[in-house]
């Protein structure tokens, strides 16, 4: 495979492209932190953002959300400068990164249901395991 020279003026653009993603997400996840409620000067985590709304949006669940976009905003940079070619794993189908993180995002789900079933909350130990899963599936699906 031959280096392709990049030209300085498309280096600089895609700088200007990851500062202005990081920057945007920064922020978004400093307004969730400022919209995080306070009880008796420390944060209460797990307290409602929203009193009286249709969802429980506490922090963690809208970290979770913000994860998600995160993830949606790297891989979608990602195909953009870098793109790639389907490849076959052990599942012998042809995946993409957006495929296996897809795989890997709705199996994490599945895990954390199942830990929730056979073992309660905390879902610490089925994070981790879903972690797992995920790399599994980036390295070998």
């Amino acid at each position: 495979m031959a280096d392709v020279a990049i030209p300085l003026h498309r280096r600089g653009s895609w700088r200007v492209v990851y500062l202005t993603a990081l920057g945007l997400l920064g922020a978004v996840l400093a307004l969730l932190l400022w919209a995080t409620p306070s009880k008796d000067g420390a944060k209460a985590w797990t307290a409602p953002m929203i009193p009286g709304g249709w969802m429980a949006w506490t922090f963690p669940v809208a970290l979770f959300f913000w994860v998600i976009a995160s993830l949606l905003v790297l891989f979608t940079i990602l195909a953009i400068r870098f793109p790639e070619t389907p490849r076959r794993g052990i599942l012998r189908i042809e995946t993409t990164r957006g495929d296996r993180l897809f795989i890997s995002l709705l199996g994490s789900a599945f895990i954390c249901l199942g830990w929730l079933f056979f073992f309660g909350p905390p879902v610490w130990g089925g994070l981790a395991f879903a972690l797992a899963y995920a790399a599994a599936v980036f390295r070998w699906v």
